[in-house]
């Protein structure tokens, strides 16, 4: 109960501030005894550099023309496992209008992958019973070897599967289920010492910065508008002023771009009915200020309560933001069902562009499902009932379903149910996530078509996936 009213009363000190709009920069050196020159205690590059590998490897994976390619998957592969020096950024890349740097992984940190960050648990929504690493990998040779990452036979879109899932399963797996959870106990890298030898910044300083820098917000976020937060990710040319914050002529991609959730907190919050990253952003900025006031001592157990506090704003609206980009994104393949389903009817061969829409749209939706149970909760049920409903693949044309892996790394299918079954699946899948997670934003809202939907097929028909 004590918890409950010091995060109330967090949240409202977060409400009454956010006309104090503050950086997520320029805090102090506290550290006791430092010798160095750096005046800035703040620093997360290595979470920066993990930023741009993943948005590199997504880059990587649609450049397979169908047939197995060694080449592209030991490249691939660099970018996952490795911590290779002189690997390229590939995206973000320089465009005319928004011009950005640096251009290698190194010179933003080395030594750096997304592997040894990755959701080390089973992948209970994906065949086979893998980890979170050997699912990317599996991920990662089958995407190789397809055309521009799309799989025709399977309906899986890994560009899509691999990005949404690594997007859950390293950086918010990391963030609220290492630095903004057990990390902060008072025997985990305490306040009145240094992260490491020599460092600028406090153990509690650096975890919390490590946890910002997994957002994935510019360091100006409170400053911006969440459309301006999400111009800067597609890096449109009227966004450019606003991102390049240090007026040097370039966007930094350490500390000035928008990646991963924050890009689609901004999305969902542009539409006007909520706040996640401001709120998220807000919350990281007064946690980082509450750290620096302790002035390099120890955090009294008042403070880490306090920190707690804010911690668990952000771990809720987080997971939240994930939430709606599954409510969105079965409304999306709930539509696209909808399409493929009266193309066939009137007898039309053209599907193909449809039917690749369907197969992106599903892709995001299964791997937002997957990074949403790579959380600091165990979410039980609600996950047991989001992989039923979604399935191991998409419904495909003649009603078949992934529903296995042999022996041989290959998939199985076999018949599961007709789109419209499937139809009425998307639509459980959105109520799940208002009934579980509370979304707000509801992109995609197609819950009107229910009980329509419902009372058309017979009772008992549109089954689950067991």
């Amino acid at each position: 109960m004590k918890l409950k009213l010091i995060v109330t009363s967090v949240a409202l000190a977060s409400a009454m501030n956010a006309f104090a709009a503050q950086d997520y920069a320029n805090f102090p050196v506290t550290v006791k005894d430092y010798d160095g020159s750096a005046k800035d205690s703040v620093a997360y590059t290595g979470q920066a550099a993990r930023q741009v590998l993943h948005t590199s490897l997504k880059t990587l994976s649609k450049q397979g023309n169908g047939e197995p390619n060694a080449q592209l998957k030991a490249k691939m592969l660099t970018y996952f496992d490795g911590k290779h020096s002189g690997r390229d950024i590939l995206s973000p890349v320089s465009k005319s209008g928004f011009v950005v740097t640096p251009d290698q992984v190194d010179k933003l940190s080395g030594d750096k992958n997304l592997a040894g960050k990755t959701y080390k648990g089973t992948v209970a929504g994906w065949p086979g019973n893998m980890k979170g690493p050997e699912m990317v990998r599996f991920m990662i040779d089958k995407a190789s070897s397809a055309n521009k990452g799309f799989d025709p036979l399977t309906g899986y879109d890994y560009t899509q599967l691999i990005s949404k899932f690594l997007m859950g399963a390293v950086f918010y797996n990391q963030a609220v289920d290492n630095y903004l959870d057990e990390q902060l106990d008072a025997d985990k890298k305490p306040n009145n010492k240094p992260y490491k030898d020599g460092a600028k910044y406090t153990g509690k300083e650096h975890v919390w910065d490590e946890a910002f820098g997994y957002f994935g917000a510019p360091a100006n976020t409170l400053s911006l508008t969440a459309e301006d937060v999400y111009n800067i990710a597609k890096q449109k040319p009227e966004a450019f002023n606003k991102a390049d914050a240090n007026n040097d002529g370039k966007v930094s991609l350490y500390n000035e771009m928008t990646y991963a959730h924050a890009y689609y907190a901004a999305g969902f919050d542009k539409g006007g009915k909520t706040n996640y990253l401001h709120t998220i952003t807000q919350a990281f900025v007064d946690g980082r200020q509450l750290i620096t006031d302790a002035d390099g001592e120890a955090l009294s157990n008042m403070e880490r309560l306090q920190l707690k506090g804010y911690a668990e704003i952000i771990e809720k609206n987080w997971e939240k933001v994930i939430a709606e980009a599954v409510f969105k994104y079965a409304g999306s393949t709930y539509k696209d069902l909808g399409k493929l389903h009266q193309l066939i009817e009137a007898n039309n061969d053209n599907i193909d562009k449809e039917y690749r829409t369907y197969a992106k749209h599903w892709g995001e939706l299964k791997g937002f499902a997957l990074a949403l149970q790579t959380g600091k909760n165990n979410l039980g049920e609600t996950a047991d009932k989001l992989n039923k409903l979604i399935g191991f693949g998409p419904i495909l044309l003649g009603g078949t379903q992934v529903v296995g892996i042999d022996g041989n790394n290959d998939f199985i299918q076999s018949y599961s149910m007709n789109f419209e079954q499937y139809q009425l699946n998307m639509l459980k899948v959105q109520q799940l996530m208002i009934d579980e997670f509370g979304v707000k934003a509801r992109n995609k809202d197609v819950l009107s078509d229910m009980s329509g939907l419902a009372d058309k097929l017979s009772s008992g028909v549109a089954v689950e996936n067991d």
